[in-house]
């Protein structure tokens, strides 16, 4: 069997050996649960307070304004929905953009049928948002805006800051969804000026199944699940003890090790670029320097996207076609429609996500996979055919 290649990183990445050691010493020494009363709970709760703060200081927060959660999604319904409830008396407008992950259009798409209204703001051929757009969108009635820091298709990187001192001009709360982002580049909420942010551990090297959620304070928000005190009365339920464990020692690690980490993202990714471009009807989207350095997004005139994806399966190299969240679906991705593209080659998109542990051979293996893939289904297409006429 040949060896695996995994270029969908962005899909949840692989743990690395400290932050699995650092869970597995947990699950081998501790089981209290941090809000007991007793010394087993105030070694639970050291611990807990010990991840907080390494999970702050990623995004240079403070520790009293993280909440974690199970994950991205769960975090991102909470900055939008806790903040929709909390606001209502104010108003029910909320803006966005054409570009945002499912669980941010599935959110406000809930919030729409309780009488929310929602302005989705177009983005540029680069998946950029222009913060003008932001200023004429708001209304009286906006509590809410909510714009993405890095696409996690096409790996553009938002002009937050611009967007954040509108914000705060008309006194509107803004959240950002940072999963993509946080742990991959720096992202400091005080230099980008928001009020909320969603992350995952599993973007950097932690597990999967926790999250964080960055409040600023004195933001309104509500709580998304009820139940105990825990997390400061923002989230009930018994804390995920062995995953906030990896999550912290995870964040730790990429605040170390980011300046090392991005410059060898990037050379692996400029070998897949300069490989790639070396063959015709080859498209490559998202913003040329304001990008992600672990994100590649290109799309292929003339095939289609499933089959590509399966052949290089076949030879052992794994990739994605859009978000993991909205695989199974058949229409185009909604992120490519609002760039311009054109469906079909929109439809015939490969997404490639790079980690630390991918190295310089897996790239030039993957790119002969996909050479001979695209040659055979290229033969076979008409379109093609009629095109070299």
């Amino acid at each position: 069997m040949k060896p695996i290649i995994y270029f969908d990183n962005i899909s949840g990445t692989p743990l690395l050996t400290q932050v699995k050691e650092e869970m597995v010493n947990y699950i081998q020494n501790h089981f209290g649960n941090p809000t007991s009363q007793h010394r087993i709970g105030d070694a639970a709760m050291e611990i807990l307070e010990q991840a907080r703060a390494q999970v702050a200081k990623l995004i240079n927060a403070n520790p009293k304004e993280i909440v974690f959660t199970s994950g991205g999604t769960e975090s991102v319904n909470h900055a939008i929905k806790g903040v929709a409830f909390a606001l209502a008396d104010k108003g029910k407008h909320i803006i966005t953009s054409n570009i945002e992950h499912q669980s941010v259009l599935r959110s406000l798409r809930m919030l729409k049928r309780l009488d929310y209204h929602i302005t989705s703001l177009p983005v540029d051929k680069y998946g950029m948002v222009d913060p003008a757009d932001v200023k004429k969108a708001i209304t009286d009635e906006t509590i809410l805006v909510s714009i993405m820091h890095a696409n996690n298709e096409i790996g553009t990187i938002e002009p937050l800051e611009e967007i954040s001192h509108i914000t705060r001009e008309r006194g509107i709360v803004f959240h950002t969804d940072a999963v993509a982002s946080a742990g991959v580049i720096p992202v400091d909420v005080n230099r980008v000026g928001v009020d909320l942010l969603s992350m995952a551990a599993n973007q950097f090297y932690g597990p999967s199944g926790v999250g964080a959620l960055y409040i600023r304070p004195k933001t309104r928000i509500l709580p998304f699940i009820d139940g105990g005190v825990q997390e400061n009365n923002m989230r009930g339920g018994t804390h995920n003890m062995i995953g906030i464990v990896g999550m912290g020692k995870a964040a730790e690690l990429a605040l170390n090790e980011m300046p090392q980490r991005t410059q060898y993202l990037l050379t692996l990714k400029k070998a897949l670029i300069d490989r790639i471009t070396s063959m015709d009807d080859m498209v490559i989207n998202g913003h040329p320097a304001d990008n992600l350095p672990n994100l590649l997004s290109v799309s292929v005139k003339y095939v289609e996207g499933e089959s590509m994806v399966l052949m290089l399966d076949e030879e052992g190299v794994c990739v994605l076609t859009r978000s993991a969240c909205a695989t199974g679906s058949l229409r185009a991705s909604h992120v490519l429609i609002a760039i311009g593209l054109d469906y079909a080659v929109a439809q015939g998109t490969l997404i490639f996500s790079l980690s630390i542990m991918n190295n310089i051979d897996e790239v030039n293996r993957a790119f002969e996979v996909l050479r001979k893939s695209v040659e055979f289904l290229r033969n076979m297409s008409p379109l093609y055919r009629q095109k070299r006429k």
